[in-house]
């Protein structure tokens, strides 16, 4: 019995044989060719091969994690079509007079080089991109299949490390878990597993994958980040104890649905799912979520070619509220910039996106894009309970020049006789410390705050938590952080706002009691965690 430490990426147990997940020699020989033309022929049928892939992979990755999750897929599409890629395997082929392969391998490497050296994170993860799509286009030309081999039966994956296409084209039926030599918690590949739900362990290194073998038996603990080969009996029992108890567990959280989120002391607490699309909803339905917290905007603005249409919108946020009929909506208005790239926004690279142009500031500065939007979220609120959330405020400044549009759109709607609700709660996120520290300043002037954490813990700590290499700086329960969210509540609640979460450390349930004592109003989560959330809710004591 031998045991291998790593990370786990998602807490669950698998007890099963191992499929080591092996891909094709990607050797890529330099040939001379003397068909320049008939060469590119060749990349441009390849590339449209594999945007056709690209395209079943996304659609079975809606169905599977998500939209959120899927849109990595529709990224490598982007790719595929970037001019200077292309450019760059064009020229190679018509200079060098070389093969289509070798001209691809080429340019990933320098592309990837190039963006592996860069400071920003987001433009760092890339490189994984740019490998990505390149393997697939050479398999494509060398007429392979893309992907690994070895896998069959219900088993236990393990690999050198996944890309985000191969681990959603995997039969999810057929996976017990996932363990990986090398990968990144923050990692596409890492986000994924967590959404599909399979025990899930990175990092646990080349010697780990060597011992690996074909039908080998396992126990991945991706609780405590361990692989156990060559279990002995007490130990498989242990372990299959710990999965009769996980799925007790799931089957008594379902016994939750229609339960109150109501502490043992009596105080109830707002419990809401954050979704990317109108689709989503109906996940958020099904697990009893009380409202939509966060309804992320942008997505209408991803699916697009170009700006979406005052009516487009409106039809989808009409939709939204119509189908949550009574219940909560909060829309984030448009948050595109840093890793949420559009095309026809026209927007400047950035050395740093994350501290860039994005969001609220986009939004002020070219307000023609934002009334558009207003105008359809007030028309909206005519047909439910629909809340307006601003993201990335920083100032005072930025707020009052934000609360001053809507009064315009509002003036304009009411002179052209169009309806809209007198109730419509206002907001902002509480994402940057400047927010949090001037709170007293902006509680004021909302109805209420809602703390996203993923980006107030990369500001406050000033730890891109994209960058897999300063992740053990990453702390998501640092005092700092936890602070900042007391002091925006504390505030809050003295000026006759409510607070709420929507990031990830909503669903941190080690921090849910620490929340409420707080006195946190509401939580908004993914939607499959809402009953695991609403649980730990129950079991809290307050009086204690």
């Amino acid at each position: 019995m031998i045991q291998y430490q790593g990370k786990g990426v998602y807490g669950a147990i698998a007890i099963g044989k191992v499929s080591v997940f092996t891909k094709e020699d990607m050797t890529v020989k330099r040939t001379r060719i003397e068909d320049v033309e008939a060469e590119k022929a060749r990349v441009c049928k390849a590339k449209e091969e594999s945007i056709e892939q690209l395209g079943g992979i996304y659609e079975k990755a809606l169905k599977e994690v998500g939209e959120d999750n899927a849109q990595i897929f529709e990224v490598h599409m982007m790719l595929l079509d970037d001019e200077d890629y292309n450019e760059s395997v064009n020229t190679i082929i018509e200079t060098q007079e070389v093969n289509a392969e070798y001209a691809v391998a080429v340019t990933s490497d320098n592309f990837s080089s190039m963006f592996a050296a860069m400071d920003d994170a987001y433009m760092q993860a890339r490189a994984a991109d740019i490998k990505d799509i390149s393997n697939r286009l050479i398999a494509n030309l060398q007429g392979r299949k893309n992907g690994g081999e070895g896998v069959s039966g219900k088993a236990v994956i393990c690999a050198y490390d996944l890309a985000p296409s191969e681990t959603v084209s995997l039969d999810k039926e057929k996976v017990l878990a996932f363990a990986t030599a090398h990968g990144s918690s923050n990692s596409h590949t890492a986000i994924l597993a967590r959404n599909m739900n399979i025990p899930a362990i990175i990092g646990l290194g080349d010697e780990f994958l060597a011992a690996m073998e074909n039908g080998r038996e396992v126990v991945v603990d991706g609780y405590n980040g361990i692989v156990i080969a060559d279990p002995d009996e007490e130990t498989i029992a242990k372990y299959e104890k710990k999965i009769a108890e996980d799925e007790e567990k799931k089957h008594l959280l379902q016994e939750l649905k229609g339960k109150e989120n109501k502490t043992i002391d009596g105080k109830e607490i707002s419990l809401y799912a954050n979704i990317s699309s109108v689709d989503n909803i109906v996940n958020a339905l099904l697990n009893d979520a009380g409202g939509v917290g966060l309804f992320r905007s942008e997505f209408l603005y991803l699916e697009q070619d170009d700006y979406p249409t005052e009516e487009q919108q409106f039809l989808a946020y009409k939709k939204a509220v119509e189908t949550m009929a009574g219940k909560k909506v909060i829309i984030r208005t448009l948050d595109i910039g840093a890793d949420k790239k559009v095309d026809y926004f026209g927007l400047k690279p950035e050395d740093n996106p994350a501290l860039g142009y994005r969001a609220i500031r986009i939004c002020l500065t070219r307000p023609e894009i934002f009334k558009t939007q207003l105008r359809a979220l007030f028309r909206a609120s005519a047909f439910g309970n629909l809340g307006i959330m601003f993201p990335m405020i920083a100032s005072e400044k930025e707020l009052r020049q934000a609360l001053a549009m809507c009064d315009e759109v509002k003036e304009e709607l009411t002179q052209q006789g169009i309806s809209y609700s007198d109730k419509v709660e206002i907001g902002i996120m509480i994402e940057t410390p400047a927010a949090a520290l001037i709170s007293d300043r902006l509680a004021p002037l909302v109805d209420f705050f809602s703390v996203g954490t993923n980006d107030l813990t990369q500001y406050t700590l000033a730890c891109d938590r994209q960058n897999s290499d300063i992740e053990p700086f990453v702390d998501t329960h640092h005092e700092a952080i936890l602070r900042l969210i007391e002091m925006s509540a504390k505030n809050a609640h003295e000026h006759g706002a409510w607070i709420g979460i929507c990031g990830e450390l909503a669903a941190d349930t080690e921090l849910t009691e620490t929340f409420l004592r707080m006195g946190i109003d509401e939580l908004s989560v993914s939607a499959s965690f809402v009953l695991k959330v609403r649980e730990r809710i129950r079991s809290i004591d307050l009086s204690k």
